[in-house]
């Protein structure tokens, strides 16, 4: 370890805390080739459902070197994000649409990216070296390269877990052509504890340090673009956007501070967002009531088929106007949402005159078919 390669990293690491990033280090491009076999297995299981950007990316999200040739050091940073309350408390009260922690800020893609990019011309400015950035939206396997770089351990929720965030950390990541030195690359630390797997609501981990996004209720509320799967729709509770059980039951979250980043800090209105306030937002008021939010590109179709879920769950019959409203919606998905939440809600008799009123002049099959289950 050179002493000049000590100076870069020193500067890198100063300069990262004052950019708030809360965690820093480094690991060789090679550090993990357990990697390739590892995507493989993953993806020959079917776990990542019908996500098929992960096997078209495949290919190059293997290792850092097949994403980009020179590179010969990975620099990755977590910035805190941890909650001021534990986020398991609002699943109890089916009045609020709940949104999972990292979606109710900013959107972490924005805030972590430009910091990332001052780090990164630091280091350019320092060593002459090429640099490149990424925070979750190139084929980059964060998570096993930032244990690799000291940052924390992959949970068996297959979250990294850190000492002093928890289950709380937005990842950002530097690939360069400089060989810097590298940290030590951090231990597995959850012991014999079990507690993410057993409080997931819908098994979706088929071992430890394995997740099956077919059974995953953060996956079918953000990722999958159809109807919810019935028989996920009650466990769905009152989750709108996301699931954070298997991060907030975590005891190493004992340790985490609440991020005192104020770009990083809830939206209160979206931490309080009340049921039915979003069963009543159109696509402009939902835009702006989610702008620079995560939650903003999911749509407001698909935002709507959560809260209508949630909606069925709620027991709360005050929700029928707004979902009888809802069996007109343009989108196939609302209307469908709108059919099941309906018939959780309403006495026979009045889902049947709703039947009787909608369901010869629905086109949708899909929808048609709500009406049987």
């Amino acid at each position: 370890m050179s002493a000049s390669g000590d100076s870069i990293v020193a500067q890198l690491r100063t300069r990262a805390s004052s950019l708030g990033f809360s965690t820093f280090g480094i690991a060789p491009a090679n550090a993990r080739p357990d990697l390739p076999q590892k995507l493989q297995s993953a993806l020959q299981s079917g776990w990542h459902a019908d996500m098929e950007w992960m096997e078209d990316t495949q290919d190059r999200r293997k290792s850092p070197q097949a994403l980009w040739p020179e590179v010969k050091s990975v620099i990755m940073v977590g910035a805190n994000y941890a909650p001021e309350e534990n986020p398991l408390a609002r699943l109890v009260d089916k009045s609020l649409a709940n949104v999972s922690v990292y979606a109710q800020m900013r959107d972490y893609h924005d805030v972590i990216k430009g910091r990332l990019k001052d780090l990164a011309g630091l280091l350019a400015r320092r060593t002459g070296a090429g640099v490149k950035v990424f925070v979750d939206t190139a084929p980059v396997m964060e998570k096993p390269l930032a244990e690799a770089a000291g940052l924390g351990w992959q949970g068996k929720h297959t979250v990294l877990l850190s000492r002093d965030a928890g289950s709380w950390l937005f990842l950002g990541a530097i690939f360069t052509s400089a060989d810097l030195p590298a940290s030590t690359p951090a231990q597995e630390k959850c012991g014999t504890c079990t507690k993410c797997l057993d409080i997931c609501p819908t098994d979706a981990f088929p071992a430890p340090f394995r997740l099956d996004a077919r059974k995953c209720l953060a996956y079918y509320s953000v990722e999958h673009k159809g109807q919810i799967p019935l028989e996920f729709r009650k466990p769905m509770g009152n989750r709108v956007f996301g699931c954070d059980d298997c991060l907030a039951v975590c005891p190493w979250n004992k340790f985490a501070s609440a991020t005192r980043d104020a770009r990083l800090s809830a939206r209160q209105t979206i931490r309080d967002a009340q049921l039915g306030d979003m069963l009543a937002l159109n696509d402009s008021r939902f835009r702006a009531f989610f702008a620079q939010t995560p939650v903003k590109r999911l749509g407001s179709a698909r935002f709507l088929r959560n809260c209508l879920v949630a909606a069925g769950n709620s027991e709360d019959r005050q929700h029928l106007p707004a979902i009888e409203r809802l069996l007109s919606h343009e989108s196939p998905l609302v209307r469908g949402m709108a059919v099941w939440a309906l018939r959780q809600l309403a006495q026979a008799g009045e889902a049947e005159a709703q039947r009787a009123r909608t369901y010869a002049a629905e086109p949708d099959p899909e929808v048609r078919a709500e009406w049987s289950h």
